[in-house]
């Protein structure tokens, strides 16, 4: 199994405790050397200015390569691109293009007046400023909103042939969801890259009313293995086999990077990669 690389998802802190516990998960996931750590953004542009203050701090003060998310929900098309140049102009290089989930409590997407109508707008109008490298969504598993999984692997196609560089999944619970997908999207003649996105289980009652909610399928066999480990008060072990196991078959099957979502609580993620050989560098330049 070869030692892969790693990259991590925050959200932007709300309150001072937050802003503490994003830079403990900082200083925790640091050390691995990730290729990239994203930055995401609420429902309904909910968290815009977090967002870049997240970012733009990150920039500055980890050493990190830092991605932002940015999507087009409650924007013109000028307020958007006004985000992203402020973003370059921060020496920040890497986005992630979504169209972003509607508002809470509203009845789907609507395209703001003066905005951009879906994520293909937005990426090709991102592409067209040469400013940077932009990452998207996918979905192994049939989106709420598709007709059905070609349908989903059709417009990832478009997004990529849209000006994305590579796609980033969501969440999934059995590496064979991946692999799937990643076979029907080399048929359909997507080559860029595309990281499955890992989610260990910190709470697994959230996960799970998570995952029905963007239409992540939730196994039978997982559910009985955390009922189980919830009667043993195991379910951190149980989280981190699952996940190790998962990713490890992942890398057999020749998947050379992992995106986690790490919820702002890095010690699942961390025990996971370390448990995949990706460990902190060792700085050797004073040892005698």
């Amino acid at each position: 199994m070869t030692t892969p690389q790693v990259s991590f998802e925050f959200f932007p802190p709300q309150n001072l405790q937050a802003s503490f516990r994003l830079w403990d998960t900082v200083q925790t996931l640091a050390p691995l050397k990730p290729r990239f750590v994203s930055v995401t953004y609420g429902a309904g542009g909910t968290t815009r200015d977090l967002t870049r203050e997240a970012v733009a701090t990150l920039h500055k003060s980890s050493g990190l390569n830092v991605a932002a998310h940015l999507t087009c929900v409650n924007a013109s098309k000028a307020e958007t691109l006004d985000i992203a140049d402020g973003f370059a102009a921060a020496g920040v290089s890497e986005l992630v293009a979504l169209r972003g989930d509607p508002p809470k409590g509203s009845n789907g997407f609507e395209p703001h007046p003066e905005g951009f109508a879906n994520s293909l707008e937005l990426i090709s109008a991102l592409a067209d400023t040469g400013k940077f490298t932009i990452r998207v969504g996918a979905y192994p598993e049939k989106h709420p909103e598709a007709a059905d999984m070609a349908a989903d692997v059709e417009w990832l196609k478009r997004k990529i042939d849209a000006g994305a560089d590579e796609a980033i999944t969501q969440f999934f619970f059995e590496a064979e969801t991946f692999l799937r997908f990643r076979d029907a999207c080399a048929k359909a003649g997507i080559n860029a890259p595309i990281l499955p996105g890992v989610l260990p289980i910190e709470n697994w009652k959230g996960v799970r009313k998570f995952s029905e909610r963007c239409g992540t399928s939730v196994p039978a066999w997982l559910i009985d293995a955390f009922e189980k480990a919830e009667r043993d008060n195991r379910e951190d072990l149980l989280a981190t086999a699952v996940c190790t196991e998962m990713c490890s078959d992942l890398l057999d099957e020749g998947v050379d990077s992992l995106h986690f979502y790490t919820m702002n609580r890095p010690e699942l993620t961390r025990d996971v990669c370390h448990a995949l050989g990706v460990t902190p560098a060792v700085n050797l330049e004073n040892v005698a």
